[in-house]
């Protein structure tokens, strides 16, 4: 493939999927990780961790329900009642010692906060999630996972949220989770645009 050809592949990737690292980009593309070094460094795209932290730091809406330091993971985005993501990579303290496979509650716990950040309340609590583990994750690996608030018609103090994990490209968890939220901030907040109407 022609450098310049694979240049515009390459930032075309990374847009879609700022996570990935240069050993995935090198193996998606079939080259070397110097040479997606190089790519990079020409093309003036910083490295992962950088990525990350500067999605970290653009602005997003401030978590309500729960302090920031309780969210599993680097949390990367947030839209207050609309989306979510956070970033988990699994180190030595989250696997079994013999297998270097994540324990199940490291996910489980990552979906769950995140799941809880993203409802615009001072109170919510998870009510019910209904899980699949969809494969075994391992050691080192980061765990991308995206969050999306689903209102249930008719429903004033619950809230429906789809949690996917994904490592790289691939789907290793997801959980639907039945958010409780507190029907009193429910009414503050529609007796505010009921008044704003008028």
């Amino acid at each position: 493939m022609p450098k310049k050809h694979r240049q515009q592949l390459l930032t075309k990737e990374i847009e879609e999927n700022p996570f990935l690292t240069d050993e995935e980009l090198a193996g998606k593309f079939q080259v070397s990780i110097q040479t997606i070094r190089l790519d990079r460094l020409e093309l003036g795209i910083p490295e992962v961790r950088e990525r990350i932290k500067m999605m970290a730091e653009r602005s997003f809406d401030q978590i309500r329900s729960i302090p920031l330091h309780e969210v599993i993971g680097d949390l990367v985005d947030l839209q207050l009642d609309k989306s979510g993501i956070s970033i988990l990579e699994i180190k030595e303290e989250h696997v079994f010692s013999r297998t270097r496979i994540a324990r199940g509650h490291h996910l489980f716990a990552q979906a769950n906060s995140l799941a809880v950040a993203v409802i615009n309340d001072q109170i919510a609590l998870t009510l019910s999630a209904d899980i699949r583990f969809v494969r075994a994750v391992k050691l080192y690996e980061k765990c991308v996972s995206k969050a999306y608030v689903r209102p249930i018609p008719g429903e004033k103090v619950k809230a429906k949220v789809e949690v996917f994990t994904y490592v790289g490209d691939e789907l290793v968890f997801q959980g639907n989770f039945v958010i409780y939220r507190s029907h009193k901030e429910m009414q503050l907040r529609g007796g505010k645009s009921h008044a704003d109407s008028h």
